[in-house]
């Protein structure tokens, strides 16, 4: 079994320690997230289906691509390293917003990031089972119909109210 590390931080998002990432959910440790909200070039949503296999949230739909921190890693670093494993992109991210999320499972740090698409996906199967573009009406009425992981969509409120606060953002 491979022990995934990441760094242990207060309520102030500063370093602890070190510690392996299933005891830092299992003890409600805070630790640090990063994602990323992926836009095209006409605004539209990048929704995805998460694999059947996969441990946390099997066959939701989510809106955020992302994951945990390694040590000594930034947020920004997170953000592009989790979407070129997840999606096979390498492109520009950019901070939007970033909080304490009190989440289903644990609570933690998480740094929203922003991305614009140009071009194709190749999404890792054993991690996307789907992935498909809406408009913000359309995603509005998918969050309905569909499953969605609660935190993935505090994010995505989060990270529209950062962008709806920011001058000249895009809508």
């Amino acid at each position: 079994m491979v022990t995934e590390l990441v760094e242990r931080v207060d309520g102030q998002d500063r370093v602890l320690g070190v510690v392996d990432r299933d005891d830092a959910i299992r003890r409600g440790w805070l630790h640090r997230i990063a994602t990323t909200v992926c836009r095209d070039e006409l605004g539209r949503f990048l929704v995805y289906r998460r694999a059947e296999g996969l441990s946390r949230y099997p066959g939701h739909h989510e809106v955020t691509f992302g994951g945990a921190l390694s040590v000594g890693e930034s947020y920004q670093a997170a953000a592009s390293r989790e979407l070129a494993e997840e999606l096979g992109i390498d492109v520009p991210v950019h901070e939007v917003v970033k909080f304490l999320c009190h989440g289903k499972i644990c609570s933690y740090w998480l740094g929203v990031h922003e991305a614009v698409i140009v071009g194709d996906v190749s999404p890792d199967p054993e991690a996307v089972s789907w992935v498909g573009w809406l408009t913000s009406a359309e995603l509005s009425e998918f969050v309905k119909q569909h499953r969605f992981i609660p935190d993935g969509q505090e994010a995505l409120r989060r990270y529209l109210e950062a962008r709806s606060a920011s001058p000249g953002s895009a809508r």
